[in-house]
């Protein structure tokens, strides 16, 4: 069912240093920051030759990294993503076998401008898991 691993977020308590330090330190290709607001957050893409990590920081006080940011002061590994064909078969196959999707089960537009859900995180060894429809 899932496809190529399309990035891991990292949620940061500071954006501009986090993606200065993947720029200067690690000499990395690194994105503008790009406000998502029907996620709550503001992103940062570094792109890898085969996949991307997604920086994660909050845009509003509603924000779900604002939670995460509490209780990880530092920051830390949010998500993982991966591609799926098609979003609809997943979600149903997934919801049938026992997983639970957050949120009202329908896919949203992700940062890719394609169509995101995200599975709940006790259901996949305590990861927070997105699918991104390709």
């Amino acid at each position: 069912m899932i496809g190529r691993l399309n990035h891991v977020a990292i949620a940061v308590p500071d954006l501009e240093a986090a993606a200065e330090q993947y720029r200067t330190t690690l000499g990395a290709n690194v994105g503008a920051p790009q406000d998502e607001p029907d996620h709550g957050v503001t992103v940062v893409f570094i792109e890898l030759p085969k996949t991307q990590i997604e920086l994660l920081y909050p845009l509003g006080d509603d924000s779900p990294i604002n939670g995460f940011l509490a209780k990880n002061p530092s920051g830390g590994i949010h998500h993982m993503c991966y591609e799926v064909d098609d979003i609809l078969a997943a979600r149903d196959q997934l919801k049938a076998d026992g997983a639970r999707v957050l949120g009202t089960g329908e896919p949203k537009i992700g940062a890719h401008g394609k169509p995101v859900l995200f599975l709940h995180p006790k259901d996949f060894n305590g990861c927070l898991i997105e699918l991104e429809q390709v």
